[in-house]
């Protein structure tokens, strides 16, 4: 706009001063064509600093000016009527709607005026070509600015939607984050602190009458203890098992576990068939490994079981973990039940499973046993 506004005016200069070079109003033409070129250069330099806010109250006053300065060199020099089309479109858009169409209105006279001023003979044209030029360029722009406000309005509400969006995936996250926090706590520290008082409190029965059995009560729950701190630690560090986290795979990690979790009143062991067709994630490895950590406390703590296999089975398109028990067996509402008061157990198992597309049953018969066994599918590679 400004380099159009600039031709337009230098054109009707060059025009004046060709064809009235003796006119006495030459100085005056020539003084309000540089300012009318200052004023368009230099008024958006000059409201710059002001900010955006004082910009925007700025350029009204110096458009304003810059209409005033046209305003008198059309009124001295017709010739320059044409710069109006730069002021119009300048108008249209710094301007709200009403005072923008008068101001076009006003524009559009004058240069009729101007015209008419210029003019050989009568001709319809100078009446109705400057009108219809106007309103139809008038139309159109206020068209597309209304399209321009509706696009906005429309981005805004984008940008707002996505702006919920996040914030509800972040909480559907945290709430996600603090059940996985729960059930691994239940997994370590609150299954081996119930491990600890059922031995230290065992310790305490036998203290007087067999102190070689308590002894070896409370060097049991020091074990425990120190395998506690050893999982609160990588808790802290990265929340992976620690028994993953020493290396060697699900399996050395299961019989890690089993060798730990055997004792003289509850005998465990392992079995694994078959090699892992892909590597396993380390989401699986995890959660598979805390189900069996909570279906051996189940059976140690509940079941009083003498025997416990754990068996790890791969499969071209999962894998398999079943935990049996010779215990005194479960009711039938027990496996379906939710989190009690002691803990998560059952629901915490059957949660992992399900977080990773797997799912886990469990067959039991009382006075029969329990097996637990959990099935997690595995994405190919």
């Amino acid at each position: 706009m400004n380099i159009a506004f600039l031709t337009l005016l230098g054109g009707a200069l060059l025009r004046f001063v060709l064809n009235h070079p003796d006119s006495p109003r030459l100085p005056w033409v020539t003084g309000l064509a540089a300012a009318l070129a200052v004023l368009q250069l230099a008024a958006p330099r000059l409201a710059a600093p002001l900010g955006p806010a004082g910009a925007r109250r700025a350029e009204p006053a110096g458009f304003g000016l810059t209409v005033g300065c046209w305003v008198v060199i059309v009124l001295l020099a017709p010739s320059f009527a044409w710069c109006a089309v730069p002021l119009i479109y300048t108008g249209l858009r710094t301007l709200p709607a009403p005072a923008a169409i008068a101001l076009v209105g006003v524009l559009t006279a004058l240069v009729v005026y101007a015209e008419w001023q210029l003019r050989h003979g009568l001709d319809p044209n100078l009446f109705l070509l400057p009108p219809t030029v106007a309103a139809l360029a008038t139309g159109v722009f206020l068209h597309m600015r209304r399209q321009a406000d509706r696009l906005q309005a429309l981005v805004d509400d984008l940008i707002r939607t996505r702006r919920e969006l996040a914030a509800t995936e972040r909480r559907e996250g945290t709430l996600a984050e603090r059940q996985r926090l729960s059930m691994e706590i239940h997994d370590t520290l609150a299954q081996s602190l119930s491990s600890q008082q059922m031995l230290l409190q065992a310790a305490e029965r036998t203290w007087d009458s067999d102190p070689g059995a308590a002894r070896g009560h409370v060097r049991t729950a020091e074990s425990i203890a120190e395998r506690s701190l050893t999982e609160a630690r990588r808790f802290v560090h990265d929340l992976a098992p620690a028994d993953l986290a020493a290396g060697g795979g699900l399996a050395q990690a299961l019989r890690v576990l089993a060798d730990r979790e055997s004792s003289g009143a509850l005998r465990v062991r392992l079995l694994v068939d078959g090699a892992p067709a892909v590597p396993l994630p380390d989401r699986t490895q995890s959660a598979l490994l805390r189900i069996a950590q909570g279906a051996l406390a189940n059976a140690r703590e509940h079941a009083d079981a003498s025997l416990a296999t754990i068996t790890l089975t791969h499969l071209d398109d999962q894998v398999v973990l079943d935990v049996a028990d010779d215990g005194r067996g479960l009711p039938p509402a027990a496996a379906e039940a939710p989190p009690g008061v002691r803990g998560h157990g059952i629901a915490a198992m059957r949660a992992r499973a399900g977080q990773l597309g797997g799912v886990l049953t469990i067959e039991s018969v009382p006075g029969e046993g329990t097996v637990v066994s959990a099935a997690i599918p595995l994405e190919p590679q």
